[in-house]
C-alpha cells in the first residue's frame, strides 16, 4: 500500500453497489476491485450477514478489505476474526405485527423466509428471502404501491424505538434505534479522506444515515445506481 494513499479510505455498500442485487460480483469487476483493495484502504458495510456477503464478493475480496461490517455494522469481521457483535432480542409483539403485515399485503408471490434474524437486527420481506421467482415482480409492485414505505411508516408509529430502513430491492432492515450503517463511523477519523459508495441514499433507505455522517465528517458520498457506475468512478482514482 503506497504512502500517498494511506489517508484515502473507501467504504462500500455491497448489494446494488458492488454486485447486482443478491447476486455475485462480475468477474471483470472482481479482478479490478481485488487489485484496488490491495492498494487502497477498503471497507465493506452491508445489511447482509457474513455468509451472504462472501457468496456475493468472494472470500478473496472479503479478506482483503481492512474490515467488513456485516448486518449494518453490528457484526464486524477482520478477515476470519469476529471483532465485534451486537445482539438484539426481538419481541413477540414485533414478530406478530410483521405477520399481520404479511396478511395485509396483496402481493401474490411468497418465496422463502419472510423474517431473517441477524446479529443486532433483522430483515423483513413480503416476498421472502428465497432464491426463486418474484423479485422483479415485487420491485415493480413496490414502485406502484409504495408498500415498503407504507409498512415502514406503520412500524415507526407502532414501535418508536425501532430503526426501520428500506434495504435492497424487497426488504426492510429493522434494528434498535441507532443501529444503522452510520454506527461504523466511530472507527474512522475526520483526518481520513472518506469516500462512501452506496445505492440506497434517499431518506428512509439504509445507506442514508452513513452518507449523511460521511458528509458531516468532510467526506464524499457517491450515490450509484449499479455496480457499473461504481466501477467507472473507481477507475478515476
Amino acid at each position: 500500500m503506497t504512502a500517498n494513499l494511506k489517508k484515502n479510505k473507501f467504504i462500500f455498500d455491497v448489494d446494488g453497489t458492488l454486485t447486482p442485487s443478491r447476486k455475485s460480483i462480475s468477474p471483470d469487476f472482481r479482478r479490478f476491485f481485488l487489485d484496488f483493495a490491495e492498494n487502497h484502504f477498503c471497507y465493506l458495510v452491508t445489511g447482509s450477514d457474513r455468509k451472504k456477503t462472501i457468496d456475493q464478493v468472494g472470500p478473496e475480496i472479503y479478506n482483503t478489505c481492512i474490515r467488513v461490517y456485516n448486518c449494518s455494522g453490528t457484526d464486524v469481521y477482520q478477515g476470519d476474526e469476529n471483532i465485534r457483535r451486537v445482539e438484539w432480542r426481538v419481541t413477540e409483539e414485533l414478530v406478530q405485527f410483521l405477520h399481520s403485515e404479511l396478511d395485509r399485503s396483496d402481493f401474490p408471490i411468497r418465496n422463502g423466509n419472510h423474517l431473517e434474524y441477524r446479529p443486532g437486527g433483522m430483515n423483513f420481506s413480503i416476498l421472502g428471502r428465497g432464491e426463486g421467482t418474484g423479485r422483479e415482480e415485487y420491485v415493480e409492485w413496490d414502485k406502484k404501491t409504495n408498500e415498503r414505505r407504507e409498512i415502514s411508516n406503520r412500524l415507526k408509529k407502532r414501535f418508536p424505538n425501532l430503526e426501520v430502513q428500506i434495504g435492497g430491492q424487497t426488504g426492510l432492515d429493522l434494528a434498535p434505534k441507532g443501529n444503522n450503517k452510520a454506527m461504523i463511523l466511530h472507527d474512522f477519523s475526520t483526518l481520513d479522506n472518506l469516500y462512501f459508495f452506496g445505492d440506497m441514499m434517499e431518506p428512509g433507505q439504509n445507506d442514508y444515515p452513513i452518507s449523511q455522517g460521511i458528509e458531516i465528517m468532510g467526506g464524499t458520498s457517491y450515490h450509484v445506481e449499479n455496480w457499473q457506475q461504481t466501477y467507472k468512478i473507481l477507475k478515476g482514482f
